[in-house]
């Protein structure tokens, strides 16, 4: 396992990736690095929903997502051919799940990080799965009652590298 300092400034989001999938170990390891994330008061509220790339919801997700945007076919869909998503929902009554999924999913992409994958954290579908077919989306991804979507999160092996991003420490850090 890398160093933690290492991961975080290694870390970007992969856009590209080899149809090899996931091993059980691998899956096993990102999943158990999103649920052992805080929750406030420990609620531990995260459900999490895996998907294999080539399971029919995300296209009908991506159709939705294009639709509602009032685009046309895209050259990738929204989680560039992955092989595996992760779709994370919560308890829609309590107030911090949205931060909480942030937690778990970030989590996540450190976790695949360090065991040398590609990850992807994907917020663009969000209308889809909170819109006007949200009930459906739901039922069929299998949420809890009262769960609704937060966030998802692509993994895979790399097929293309990225730099990290850079940043600009004096225009985004304030010192008091």
């Amino acid at each position: 396992m890398s160093n933690v300092i290492d991961v975080i400034q290694t870390r970007s989001s992969s856009r590209g990736y080899t149809p090899e999938p996931l091993t059980d170990e691998e899956l096993d390891t990102l999943l158990h690095a999103g649920l052992q994330a805080p929750t406030a008061a420990n609620k531990q509220e995260i459900h999490f929903t895996v998907l294999k790339g080539d399971n029919p919801i995300l296209k009908e997700l991506e159709d939705e997502k294009n639709r509602l945007r009032g685009l046309t076919a895209q050259a990738h869909n929204f989680y560039y051919e992955a092989p595996t998503v992760v779709i994370l929902s919560a308890d829609s009554t309590y107030r911090w799940s949205p931060l909480d999924a942030g937690i778990a999913v970030e989590n996540m992409a450190l976790a695949a990080e360090g065991i040398g994958l590609g990850s992807l954290i994907i917020g663009c579908i969000y209308d889809a799965l909170r819109g006007e077919k949200k009930e459906y989306f739901s039922k069929a991804l299998q949420f809890p009652d009262q769960y609704e979507y937060e966030i998802a999160i692509a993994f895979g092996h790399k097929a293309v590298s990225k730099e990290p991003h850079t940043y600009d420490l004096q225009a985004q850090v304030t010192y008091l």
